[in-house]
């Protein structure tokens, strides 16, 4: 198996974070079947999310869209403990997720792109066929393309992997204000969500890092000088 896709660093691997969303082929155009095999051995920019197999086409997001994402990063990777555990922020990155149970190889697998996770690095670097075990938070940003799939398939995928918290980011009709991130934990289960809380003007964490942003310095055209 070909690494390369596995322990590249996020910022080194495909688009730059949040600037790529991800669509269903048009229906007019023929579906592209990728197995786990095909990805691993291809280079890191020549796939983008797989579900059942069908590669999605990437759709280009909003300059708004692409500044949340970056002033998040940067707000969560602020907040990392640096004499902790270790933790890493990653964005855009793949993310093997447990494939589809069906007989078809061809029909099995299953890659998302979160716009921002954070892992814990305690086993070492980024690979992407062990990343949603290690994840502790997953953030997406919607946009007028991806909301339904973000706050439907990818919330039911992300908690069948366990991972602890989901964070989406809610913006108004425009699509340039932030208007609340809905927080989501794993429940009893360990592969169901239940809505935890709705943040509105701020986004304020106790875990897995401490972290009180206001979304007026989310969606800011330049990063707050301190």
């Amino acid at each position: 198996m070909d690494m390369r896709i596995s322990s590249m660093s996020a910022h080194s691997m495909g688009p730059t974070a949040g600037s790529v969303g991800h669509m269903p082929p048009p229906q007019d155009e023929p579906e592209r079947l990728v197995t786990v095999e095909e990805f691993f051995a291809g280079s890191p920019d020549q796939f983008g999310e797989i579900h059942d197999g069908v590669l999605i086409t990437a759709q280009a997001q909003s300059s708004v869209h692409h500044n949340v994402i970056r002033r998040l990063e940067y707000a969560l990777e602020m907040a990392i403990d640096p004499d902790g555990p270790c933790r890493e922020m990653h964005g855009d990155t793949p993310m093997r997720l447990t494939d589809a149970d069906t007989a078809d190889v061809k029909r099995r697998a299953r890659f998302r792109y979160p716009d921002l996770l954070l892992r814990d690095c305690s086993n070492g670097p980024y690979d992407a066929q062990t990343v949603a075990s290690e994840t502790l938070l997953v953030v997406e940003v919607t946009s007028e393309d991806t909301v339904d799939t973000d706050i439907g398939l990818k919330r039911e995928l992300y908690a069948r992997e366990g991972i602890p918290m989901y964070l989406v980011v809610r913006f108004d009709k425009n699509w340039e204000l932030i208007t609340e991130i809905e927080e989501h934990r794993i429940d009893w289960s360990g592969r169901r969500y239940t809505s935890w809380k709705t943040h509105r003007d701020a986004l304020v964490l106790t875990e897995p890092v401490r972290l009180a942003v206001i979304f007026d310095d989310l969606q800011s055209r330049l990063p707050r000088r301190r």
